[in-house]
């Protein structure tokens, strides 16, 4: 495995849910199960669990199976007057020390000790519920570029689990990269 300069960062939150929340509860420790997600959680299984994808369609492949979001945005969003702590904006991972929307699609994620891979399929792209849970936090992590007008997604990243196993708070994170060319996260 080939580590680069995203080495260096930490889990310090994990949170899940078994019903549908937006925010999830922290826990001790979740386990990640190949294939399905964070067992127990209520965004598990093999296809789509968002309840606006299903009813679109219910059998496409479940692209987010795990949200990671970098503790670095609570901080960004408390300077506009936000409070947010790890899990209130139903993330199952909450980092630092990384910047998650600068990887690439497709890079992997190796979370702890335990062996556990999460591979990286893109940008969350965040709803109004957002704005439920705290009226204008929306427009602080979906914004536009001032330069190129390109939508700004801050929300957080989607994967799904490669290889199991338990992620605790204070779990070292490290990055593979997948091969060149490298291609920008879009929204899942």
């Amino acid at each position: 495995m080939e580590m680069n300069a995203f080495d260096g960062g930490t889990v310090t939150a994990v949170s899940s849910n078994g019903t549908y929340s937006f925010t999830k509860p922290n826990r001790d420790s979740i386990t990640l199960l190949a294939g399905l997600g964070v067992e127990g959680d209520v965004h598990a299984g093999v296809t789509v669990k968002h309840r606006s994808r299903v009813a679109k369609d219910p059998t496409q492949p479940n692209l987010r199976q795990v949200h990671l979001i970098q503790e670095e945005l609570f901080a960004e969003v408390a300077a506009a007057g936000h409070r947010v702590r790890p899990g209130q904006l139903g993330e199952n991972v909450t980092t630092r020390g990384i910047d998650l929307l600068a990887l690439p699609t497709g890079a992997r994620l190796h979370l702890g000790d335990g062996g556990a891979v999460v591979e990286i399929t893109g940008l969350r792209n965040p709803c109004l519920q957002i704005d439920h849970f705290q009226d204008g936090l929306l427009k602080r992590v979906v914004s536009r570029d001032p330069g190129t007008g390109a939508v700004v997604r801050k929300a957080g990243i989607m994967g799904v689990v490669l290889t199991g196993g338990v992620v605790r708070p204070g779990d070292v994170l490290h990055v593979e990269l997948p091969a060149q060319p490298h291609r920008p996260l879009k929204k899942v």
